[in-house]
């Protein structure tokens, strides 16, 4: 059976990876105004963030489904057999919906969507996982199989810098942003069933980044090998600096280095830092 591999553009794996792992992407849209831009085709996560110093804070929206079906349609004519379509939460997004439906709707190739539970570069290794593993010849049940398998040791943690975004977006009420703005509160967040919910409120940056890897730290050391990556919402130099304190600690974990683009951008803020990880199978 001929699989191919679909995603969103909310695992933010690069243009480079996607081309030579075969992985086909769905864009979701961010919206200034008037102004609607695909995510990772037509703004960047670095142009976005230049954007908002500027602009009122855009919203953002699921692709429609008739972009989905255009896609499973063309890869049934190339020969796929099988499609994975991996993407974010269903818990935040209608994305993973979208596919559903439009599965229903396509001839000659059988669709499988896979609900990441999460969002991000975490999102990105099950894309890059079933990648790997399609292009080895095994059929999508196996695949998606071993995803299930992954998501037991998926693990997301973020440090939101701004509360203003989280209150804008309906997250957050007035008085708990004001109060947590006077305390410096920076709240860690994670996915608990499908939707983004507090873990603690912590009062410093350097704090909440600790505490993230105090979390990490209890998986690396249960033993294995892992895969990790820092995910910076335009905090690039923070980001690598991280990253090489954290290879140096934990030998086991394979680190790598990834970004909160436009439509998680919007709701998380700049500043924003998270680590997620993943047991290798």
């Amino acid at each position: 059976m001929k699989t191919a591999v679909v995603t969103d553009s909310t695992a933010y794996i690069s243009k480079e990876l996607r081309e030579k792992c075969n992985i086909h992407m769905i864009p979701l849209n961010v919206i200034f105004g008037n102004e609607v831009y695909q995510e990772e085709i037509d703004i960047t996560w670095s142009e976005f963030f230049e954007e908002v110093k500027v602009k009122a804070l855009p919203t953002t929206s699921q692709p429609p489904i008739g972009q989905f079906v255009e896609l499973f349609e063309r890869l049934a004519s190339e020969g796929y057999e099988a499609v994975l379509s991996i993407h974010l939460s269903s818990g935040i997004s209608g994305t993973y919906q979208g596919a559903v439906t439009a599965g229903t709707m396509v001839e000659g190739i059988k669709v499988y969507p896979f609900d990441s539970e999460i969002s991000c570069m975490v999102q990105g290794f099950y894309a890059l996982e079933a990648a790997g593993l399609a292009s080895d010849g095994e059929d999508a049940e196996a695949i998606m199989f071993r995803l299930e398998e992954l998501k037991k040791s998926a693990r997301a943690y973020f440090m939101v810098d701004d509360l203003a975004h989280l209150h804008r977006g309906g997250r957050l009420s007035s008085a708990q942003a004001f109060i947590g703005s006077l305390l410096q509160v920076k709240p860690l967040l994670h996915f608990v069933d499908k939707v983004i919910v507090p873990f603690e409120k912590i009062r410093t940056r350097r704090k909440a980044m600790k505490r993230i890897v105090d979390l990490l730290e209890e998986d690396a050391l249960s033993g294995g090998d892992w895969r990790a990556v820092i995910i910076h919402a335009n905090r690039e130099q923070e980001a690598e600096e991280w990253r090489e304190e954290l290879a140096k600690l934990y030998p086991n974990v394979e680190f790598s280095i990834s970004y909160f683009g436009a439509v998680i951008g919007t709701h998380l803020g700049e500043g924003a830092m998270g680590l997620g990880w993943m047991k290798k199978l």
